[in-house]
């Protein structure tokens, strides 16, 4: 019989594409994937270790794999046995490499972020160990690895919607992040690539693209910027690859779909890519774009390679060159060194700005981090103050916002059961729209926005 292999997939929509991408060879090997993992012969925790949050999520769900696997309920009510194999990937054990095997020797087998096309193998592996030996581990040092248009994959995702990885890994040195030591240096696909991907997504009939990476706005950058004196010089003259110009080749897709652009980074904004997304017939008018602060103390601290005054200029840029945008950001409260003064500046930009979307979120202390060991941390009550005084103001401009949509037609994407997300609402994260049930799922539908509910809008 086939080996049965159960998946839990933590964290964000790039984690989720790494474990669709193991799904997918784990299938092209003739396993089956199953829902519960009662019935499993091996668990997958595909972790996620960016904030202390994610960190205990991922520790418990391998808890509950390794207490879960010893011994079970049959039908006839007997307890049985079942060797049950678990393998622990992602961010979690590629951060903890060494410390993981020896905390947690119950695990089969750990693997790192490069072991993703080598998962079955892994699989097969485990299941011909015996008990009481050492967990394995599967762990490149130095990352690599960046998926391609034809790597084995199973979207995990509704029809409707994909995420497409078009970079891996990440080149800035954000005193608060961990990633580029978990994820490695940016590394880019191809263009071709990119576009292959895509077009095949549309003619399985997905309507979301949804384009992901550390940072989508440094796509193609990394393939040359070490060999200009000018590095904004190549992107802004149009020619090699970039994002603007994955975008003009995306928008000659035959096709009804829309394109999403998340995790943006604000200092490799163009002209060039604003007006190519201006110009744009497929892209949406949303863009996602981190701030984290406006302070320019703050952002010194977080080494953002961005001031105060540059972002409120690229808001309004990016505003102005394309009508009717959605911006979507988030912030940090409570990082060290954060004043009154400092929070003041912050909440005073978020009310003059008035962006579309926002997040806050706590600073969390991360070890590996240069923020980490700083004698300056905010107390937590003091963080959590903060964080409360911003969500009452965002929730206020949410009501504000949402009242002068009312009497406004908007294009949306029926999700089914009454529910649609616009233009400006990614998957997950954005607010939703209600509409009739009897919109079909993966559809678009014009309508007119005649109340709302809080965060959400509600339609005829």
């Amino acid at each position: 019989m086939a080996t049965k292999v159960a998946f839990t997939s933590l964290g964000c929509a790039k984690n989720l594409i790494d474990s669709e991408i193991m799904i997918g060879h784990l299938r092209k090997a003739g396993m089956a994937i199953t829902p519960d993992p009662k019935i499993s012969d091996v668990v997958i925790i595909n972790t996620c270790s960016f904030i202390h949050d994610a960190k205990v999520e991922s520790i418990n769900s391998i808890k509950e794999a390794i207490e879960m696997r010893s011994e079970e309920r049959s039908r006839s009510g007997k307890m049985i046995a079942r060797n049950r194999k678990v393998i622990v990937a992602g961010c979690l054990s590629q951060r903890f490499a060494t410390e993981l095997p020896k905390l947690m020797p119950e695990v089969d087998a750990f693997i790192g972020l490069d072991q993703l096309k080598d998962i079955a193998a892994i699989v097969n592996g485990v299941m011909l160990k015996t008990g009481g030996s050492m967990p394995e581990s599967h762990i490149s040092k130095k990352l690599t690895y960046i998926p391609d248009y034809d790597t084995p994959r199973y979207r995990l995702t509704p029809s409707y919607s994909a995420y497409v990885k078009i970079a891996e890994g990440c080149n800035h040195n954000c005193t608060f992040c961990i990633i580029p030591k978990i994820r490695g240096m940016h590394r880019s696909r191809t263009q071709e690539s990119v576009v292959r991907e895509v077009e095949q997504l549309v003619k399985e009939g997905v309507r979301e693209i949804n384009l992901i990476s550390q940072d989508t706005t440094y796509f193609g950058m990394d393939r040359w910027e070490s060999e200009r004196p000018n590095k904004r010089s190549k992107v802004d003259s149009g020619k090699g690859e970039s994002l603007a110009s994955l975008i003009r080749e995306l928008d000659k897709i035959e096709g009804d779909f829309w394109i999403r652009l998340l995790y943006t980074h604000p200092a490799h904004w163009s002209d060039e890519l604003i007006a190519a997304m201006a110009k744009s017939k497929k892209v949406a008018r949303y863009v996602d774009i981190p701030l984290q602060h406006i302070s320019d103390k703050m952002l010194s601290a977080m080494q953002r390679e961005t001031d105060g005054a540059y972002i409120r200029n690229l808001i309004k840029r990016i505003r102005k060159g394309i009508p009717g945008v959605a911006v979507r950001s988030a912030f940090i409260v409570g990082f060290p060194g954060e004043s009154e003064a400092d929070f003041e500046e912050l909440m005073e930009f978020l009310d003059e700005a008035k962006l579309d979307r926002v997040g806050i979120f706590q600073y969390s202390r991360e070890e590996g981090t240069r923020a980490y060991n700083s004698k300056k941390q905010v107390h937590h009550a003091t963080k959590k103050r903060r964080w409360n005084a911003a969500m009452q103001l965002l929730q206020e401009l949410a009501v504000e916002r949402n009242k002068q949509m009312i009497g406004q037609s908007m294009r949306v994407l029926v999700e089914g059961n009454g529910l649609a997300r616009s233009e400006g609402d990614a998957p997950d994260i954005d607010g939703m729209v209600f509409v009739r049930k009897s919109l079909p799922a993966g559809s678009f539908a014009d309508v007119k926005i005649k109340n709302y509910r809080d965060y959400d809008l509600i339609a005829e």
